[in-house]
This record gives structure tokens, sequence and C-alpha cells, in this order.
């Protein structure tokens, strides 16, 4: 990638699934990749596997940087930004994936004329199945969100958005991976109590839902056609539908989506 040097702050499960990404994919070498971590644990972890250059000291890992990547938990970014305010230049590119930090907020603490992007991730990437959307601030130009939209297409599929959306991405995306693990846990429960095995119960559910998906991401029929592809009228599928119509399902996954999206504003909100 034109020789440039990543810089990222946190070394946690996401960003050792990013840098992973990377490098296997031969977009950044490892000598091009650095990490600052306060863990000592993590930071070993980090070095040893992918032999890259990591420290706790955070202003000497960012220093010539091009790119800056903020993967702290989201309480900790006020003050890492604090931190390393006067350590960074308007050439550099920050990209933050850290939940419900606005670029106002960013931009309060670095001013406004840095380059920043926000992603937001979600877990899978840790197994390149991931969904990231991304969004630039005025600052960054559209080569710099083409860039992060290569590096995050490392670890799964990449939409870009607005900043407006972020909120409801959130409900989708973001959090979205709990609320499928809680059907498909449910659904190989309701296997158990018919006299399954969980274990095969969840094999069955979790790999039905893996098929599922593909269907839908890779036969470019709608959910509606692949429904009505396998409900035979009066059949066992057209009975499955009339207790997730009657139980009124689309307006409890509405809820669900909808309450997360108000949490994820509301943390937006906080100062």
């Amino acid at each position: 990638m034109n020789n440039k040097k990543i810089a990222f702050i946190g070394a946690g499960k996401m960003a050792g699934a990013i840098i992973k990404g990377l490098i296997n994919s031969e977009t950044f070498k490892s000598d091009e990749i650095y990490a600052a971590e306060v863990n000592v644990n993590t930071a070993c972890s980090v070095k040893k596997e992918f032999n890259i250059t990591v420290s706790q000291d955070t202003k000497e890992i960012i220093k010539n940087k091009d790119i800056i990547l903020i993967a702290t938990k989201p309480f900790a970014v006020a003050d890492v930004l604090n931190s390393i305010k006067d350590d960074i230049n308007k050439n550099q590119l920050i990209i933050s994936i850290a939940a419900g930090v606005t670029f106002e907020k960013i931009e309060k603490i670095l001013g406004n004329d840095k380059k920043i992007i926000r992603v937001m991730p979600n877990t899978p990437a840790l197994l390149s199945s991931g969904m990231s959307a991304i969004c630039k601030n005025k600052c960054a130009s559209e080569e710099d969100i083409n860039l992060v939209k290569e590096i995050f297409s490392k670890v799964g599929k990449v939409i870009i958005c607005e900043e407006k959306d972020i909120n409801a991405i959130t409900g989708v995306s973001g959090s979205g991976p709990a609320f499928y693990y809680y059907i498909i846990d449910n659904i190989a429960k309701a296997g158990e109590k018919l006299g399954l095995d969980y274990t095969t119960s969840l094999l069955l559910s979790a790999q039905t839902a893996l098929g599922a998906a593909k269907m839908i991401m890779e036969t470019n029929t709608t959910p509606e056609e692949l429904i009505a592809a396998v409900t035979t009228p009066g059949g066992t599928t057209a009975e499955g539908n009339k207790v997730l119509t009657e139980s009124n399902i689309s307006d409890i996954l509405y809820e669900t989506v909808k309450k997360t999206a108000e949490k994820s504003e509301q943390m937006s909100s906080i100062k």
C-alpha cells in the first residue's frame, strides 16, 4: 500500500483481527504495522503472533505514521486523544472504531483540520467474515475513504455510509451478531426439547443459519422469495411461519434493533 505505515492504539481482539487481515492479504508488511498497548500480556501476544513493533509508549508509536487507528474502549478514547493531540498532524489519517465517539467529540480534542474516518465493524471480523460501515468527516478525501475501505475489506464486507446512519447500523450490524446468536441458540434449545442432544441441535441450527445467509448473499434472491421457495402451502414450513407471524416476531425484532440504535445515540450524545 505505497509503503504506508499504520499505528494501532489498542491491540485487543478487533485490532488483532484487522492486523491479521492486513498481513495475510499482504496489504501491509509486518514492519509497516505498529501498536501501542498498555496490557503487557496482550502486547506480548500480539508482538509474538504478528512480529510487529509493540510498545506502551503511544506518542512514540504514532510518530511518522501515515494512519492512526484508534481501537481502544470508547470510554478511554478522550484520554488517549488528549495525551497525543500535540503529536498528531493534519497529514495523518485518523481511523476510529470506537462506538459512540462522534466526529464532533474527536474534533473537539484534535481540532477540526484533521482527517478522520469512523468505522462500525462487528466481531465476525475475527474470522474475516465481518461487516463494517465507514464514514468520513469533511477533511477526509475520497482517497482516504477508499484506503479505509481496502483495509476493512480484508476482514469482511464494507459499506460507505453517513455518520447520521451509524446508530441504525449499530442496531442492525454492530450489535447484530448477538441477536443472531440468541436466535440460533434458542432454535437449538427447541430441538433439544424435542429430543435431540444440544450439541447436535446447535450444529443443525448454526449451519442452517450460515447456509440461509449464504443463499441471500450469493443467489441475488430476496428473503421473501427464498421463504416462498422453501414453503409448501399446508406443509411443515408453512406451519412454522404461521407461528412466527402470529407471535409478531417482526415487531419484536424491530424493537430489538430500535432500542439498540437508541442506546447508541444516547452514548453518542454523552459529552
